[in-house]
């Protein structure tokens, strides 16, 4: 219970100053986490799987993703946070579900689109903030995604509920434009890949977890 507080206020504290990169002013709720892994949830337990967490924050999701890690399976986190990143390393170290998955799992800082992995991952799960972006990084970053994803590979993650529309309504000029952008691409990906969209009501905001499969 300690561990959580002291994890909600390291959260808070960085939306408070870097909210560009953080984007929410609480964690994701338990509801959130099991809906983002609920395809990996699913897998075949016999076939080892390559699994990858974008922007995990303090861990509210990768504490759902080491629970159902078999011994063979490869857990990668990205995250560009350093004071998440501390928080995540001390978990792996202290909390004993996430010990058993340790020798497993690795926690690389840099920014998603930087990283180049050994090889394609089976899930990508993504936490990332990407309505407060610049609309040619989330582009990029969408292209990230599938680049790293394999053939039939699932990707999932989640967005807050009629974000979108609702600055697409209200601002204007240079603003309207950048979230415009977003949604154009953001849409374009979910009509050419998206098999389910889950609405969690449950959280704060509410959300909703978009989730794609990339084309075989």
């Amino acid at each position: 219970m300690l561990s959580s507080l002291k994890n909600q206020v390291a959260f808070f504290r960085q939306f408070r100053t870097r909210f560009e990169t953080t984007g929410a002013v609480a964690p994701s709720s338990r509801f959130l986490a099991r809906s983002m892994t609920s395809f990996l949830a699913a897998r075949d337990l016999n076939v080892p799987v390559r699994v990858l967490e974008i922007g995990p924050g303090t861990g509210p999701v990768t504490d759902s993703i080491v629970r159902l890690l078999k011994p063979n399976d490869v857990f990668d986190l990205v995250e560009l946070n350093e004071e998440f990143v501390q928080i995540l390393h001390d978990r792996f170290e202290t909390e004993a579900t996430w010990k058993t998955a340790k020798a497993q799992s690795t926690i690389y800082q840099l920014p998603i689109q930087e990283f180049d992995a050994t090889a394609p991952y089976d899930f990508v799960i993504s936490g990332l903030p990407l309505n407060n972006f610049p609309a040619e990084l989330v582009s990029v970053i969408a292209d990230t995604y599938f680049r790293l994803l394999k053939p039939g590979g699932t990707l999932s993650y989640f967005e807050y509920m009629y974000v979108r529309p609702i600055r697409k309504m209200v601002t204007r000029g240079a603003e309207r434009v950048r979230i415009t952008a977003i949604d154009d691409t953001l849409q374009a990906h979910c009509i050419r890949c998206r098999v389910r969209r889950d609405n969690i009501w449950v959280n704060v905001p509410p959300a909703w977890v978009q989730h794609l499969q990339k084309e075989l």
